[in-house]
């Protein structure tokens, strides 16, 4: 049976969304189209997101006419459900230095380094690494790149596979420290410990007694940040190819919204 805080909802399903390429355009704001769409949705059915970004990016891109995010949701997932918000109320986090320890870090971190160094790409920016609570993020460009400056990279990275080639090295070299690299969004990919991918955040969920999780996300092909929760057997996966797709597939899928 569904928990008392969502015994409102016609619906007793729990409807989740990855953030870029899903509810938004890659590090871009949510339009007020899709905001309307999902509060005409959160009548019907409970609604989350689950993003790898940490809370502040996330809140960035979602937060509308200084509305919260953590505010418009059931769910707030950031670091794939690291840092959790049931009902606007945090819930407890993890931590991804205290995992791996600060001496394996430092051999991880001073590896990249040196393989972004001799990595020859047309432009690169700054912020190549970035520590999160639950993960670390790497981006041979550098997080600090402009939209169309990620745009230019996205296109040279998929003719040329630098993301994938960097991810196999590391699975390589690192196979000992039960690490998945996982290439998601435009410019970089996840580190983060087996098991803390985006599946983490139902274990956030499991007591609510939902009669079905969806879970909507576009990268959700193997190797893609989407992909664990897309195939977990408890979450009914959908895939999509930008935020007028989600919509679509959701009018679809939930008459009426």
């Amino acid at each position: 049976m569904v928990s008392s805080t969502f015994a409102d909802r016609p619906l007793k399903k729990l409807v989740l969304f990855d953030v870029d390429g899903t509810l938004t355009l890659a590090r871009q704001g949510v339009t007020p189209d899709m905001t309307q769409l999902l509060r005409d949705l959160r009548k019907k059915v409970a609604i989350g997101f689950v993003g790898g970004s940490d809370l502040v990016k996330i809140s960035e891109q979602l937060s509308v006419a200084g509305n919260n995010a953590i505010d418009d949701f059931d769910f707030a997932f950031a670091e794939n459900g690291l840092t959790a918000y049931r009902m606007s109320k945090p819930l407890p986090s993890q931590s991804f230095i205290k995992y791996v320890g600060e001496e394996r870090y430092k051999k991880l971190v001073n590896f990249i380094l040196h393989y972004l160094a001799d990595m020859d790409i047309p432009i690169k920016r700054g912020t190549f690494i970035e520590f999160r609570n639950g993960m670390i993020n790497v981006s041979p460009i550098g997080r600090n790149a402009t939209i169309e400056e990620r745009l230019a990279f996205e296109a040279y990275d998929k003719q040329h596979g630098l993301r994938a080639a960097f991810v196999n090295v590391l699975r390589e070299k690192f196979a000992d420290y039960g690490l998945t690299f996982a290439i998601g969004g435009q410019i970089s990919f996840d580190v983060f410990p087996t098991g803390w991918d985006k599946t983490y955040c139902l274990r956030h969920v499991e007591g609510d007694g939902f009669e079905e999780i969806h879970f909507f996300g576009d990268k959700t092909y193997k190797g893609g940040n989407d992909y664990e929760i897309f195939t977990d057997p408890r979450v009914i996966g959908h895939s999509v190819t930008s935020p007028s797709d989600t919509a679509r597939q959701l009018r679809e899928l939930f008459v009426d919204v």
